[in-house]
């Protein structure tokens, strides 16, 4: 099989019109957006870097529907069935709605509206806070509906993945694996989505994407704080984006759930 890593495509909607970023050609190229504004702590490291880095490169690539549902079987113990607790204070949940095109699994990501209160103009999953009562999958569906206009027609859902909490916004999020029939026609809604686009796994597996930064940032309230704490954060370099946070910390665990580390 040929590996996409020769390039990066994208396909967005701006108003009424589907814009396509050409593959870039000689290897995955990566720019961040000067719109997102990363504020790092005074006091940060380099990181391990992904753990997958030592696979062959045969290895990262190929990541088909059955290779990825065989991988999710053998963690359905350990990861899925995973949430938040009923009741939680800030339980939200995200959809992350994979596809297969070309033999590869590709999966949708949006950028925040600008406007927004938390996270603007970062790069996220369609997804939001939950209604009381309301279950992770039945949210997440309600969300990208709204975000992004996606049918839940045809959705099958796969799992869960561990359960994220943001530093920013005290969110406590739990991510929706679910595979899609085919690509899906997406309509970003300005108020909470400046665009919506999707990128193949095989691309966030390639060599020089994912990074990974060490903080030391304050410890979280509670008996006993007051000191410093380290937390890891990881990063996606795209060719037009970055992404990073808890958006990057779930795609860790589904990248490592996939390629077997």
């Amino acid at each position: 099989a040929a590996s996409s890593w020769a390039g990066w495509s994208q396909i967005a909607r701006f108003g009424n019109a589907w814009c396509a970023v050409v593959p870039l050609e000689g290897g995955y190229l990566s720019t961040r957006s000067s719109r997102q504004v990363v504020r790092r702590p005074a006091v940060w490291r380099h990181g391990a870097g992904p753990p997958w880095a030592s696979l062959p490169a045969e290895q990262r690539w190929g990541i088909t529907s059955a290779r990825l549902r065989a991988a999710l079987d053998k963690q359905a113990g350990t990861v899925s069935g995973r949430q938040a607790p009923a009741g939680v204070d800030g339980a939200a949940a995200v959809l992350v709605a994979l596809f297969e095109e070309d033999s590869e699994m590709r999966v949708v990501l949006t950028r925040r509206a600008a406007h927004l209160r938390t996270h603007r103009g970062e790069v996220s999953f369609p997804g939001g806070r939950l209604e009381p009562g309301e279950a992770p999958l039945s949210g997440a569906l309600r969300e990208a509906c709204e975000e992004v206009g996606l049918e839940p027609a045809g959705v099958e859902p796969l799992g869960t993945l561990s359960v994220v909490r943001t530093f920013s916004s005290a969110s406590v999020i739990t991510p929706v694996v679910v595979e899609l029939p085919a690509r899906p026609g997406i309509a970003a809604n300005p108020a909470e989505v400046e665009y919506a686009f999707d990128v193949a796994l095989a691309d966030l597996a390639a060599p020089g994407v994912m990074s990974e930064e060490i903080w030391s940032v304050p410890e979280q309230p509670g008996p006993g704080a007051g000191g410093t704490a380290e937390v890891t954060v990881h990063f996606f370099d795209l060719v037009q984006d970055v992404v990073w946070g808890a958006t990057a910390r779930i795609l860790v665990e589904l990248m490592g759930i996939v390629l077997g580390d």
